[in-house]
């Protein structure tokens, strides 16, 4: 197991969050209140074999990453400061990036369902399942589904090969996971991705800043995040066009942030930009942040 790294967080941050900003006590509440170990094992698919990629790192400084209970109970706190001005806003991005009224939906990489719930929510007439590595992160977004009463599937699997058919979604998201995997992963990720989506079919992807990230490093030292550095030198448009995706566009949402788009096209053949707009007229109507959607940012 990979030992931990004292972070920015860990040296300055995290006894003035802890103190001040995070409720212990609901976290702990919230940790008595669930049979972790029997909810768990309920969800886990017992023939997944975890990566080593993911298996053998200490994500966000916990013991054994996210295959420890503690970054369940712990995320959605810690998250809710981890992506400024405010979280929702962030999350809305993904939903006004939708150009089409999904029908099937998955999001991969779900963690505790927080993206998962908000398309469920905006789109309720669709078909919604989370997919995630770690069945205590899904333990935790059953149960905060269930509370708001949305019904939505969840299952325990790998992005990398997910046991679903060819074309069998029109949405394909994924919310805060590239940063978590190392490049060569990211991009069975989104071949995997292609292969999931319809003809005509969207992939969403909200991220962190790449550009941002490679001009700031100081925060890529902010909490362990053992493949954010690689990910900040990559690119997500370059990225998806290798995977044969079409109409790929990247959006800065509040500086820190990105939120990319693009389309599976009519064929497999090179993606034709110009001749996917021609049959899907929507790409035409290009959105942008940096309008009145939200306010103005105060940097």
């Amino acid at each position: 197991m990979t030992v931990s790294k004292n972070t920015i967080f860990e040296q300055f941050l995290a006894p003035f969050v802890n103190t001040f900003l995070i409720d212990q006590e609901a976290i702990e509440r919230f940790h008595r209140s669930i049979d972790w170990e029997k909810q768990s094992d309920r969800l886990t698919n017992p023939t997944l074999i975890y990566p080593e990629y993911y298996s053998s790192q200490n994500f966000h400084g916990i013991n054994g990453g996210y295959l420890n209970v503690t970054a369940a109970v712990t995320y959605d706190p810690i998250t809710q400061y981890a992506l400024p001005p405010n979280e929702t806003w962030v999350r809305q991005a993904v939903i006004d990036t939708v150009r089409t009224e999904p029908s099937r939906i998955i999001d991969i990489g779900c963690g505790t369902g927080s993206m998962t719930m908000i398309l469920k929510q905006s789109f309720p007439q669709a078909e919604v399942i989370g997919v995630d590595l770690s069945p205590y992160m899904l333990t935790c977004a059953e149960a905060k589904a269930k509370t708001a009463g949305l019904d939505i599937q969840w299952r325990h699997g790998n992005a990398e090969k997910i046991e679903f058919a060819d074309a069998s979604f029109d949405l394909v998201t994924a919310a805060l996971l590239f940063h978590e995997t190392p490049p060569e992963i990211s991009r069975k990720i989104l071949q995997e991705s292609f292969r999931l989506l319809t003809t005509g079919g969207q992939i969403i992807i909200l991220d962190g800043n790449q550009k941002t990230l490679r001009q700031t490093e100081w925060l890529t030292e902010i909490f362990e995040e053992p493949y954010l550095k690689s990910y900040a030198l990559g690119n997500m448009d370059a990225w998806l066009g290798a995977a044969k995706f079409g109409a790929v566009e990247t959006q800065n949402i509040w500086w820190v942030h990105q939120v990319s788009s693009a389309i599976k096209p009519l064929s497999d053949q090179e993606p034709d930009d110009q001749k996917l707009r021609q049959n899907l007229p929507f790409l035409n109507n290009n959105s942008d942040h940096s309008d009145n959607s939200f306010p103005a940012p105060a940097y």
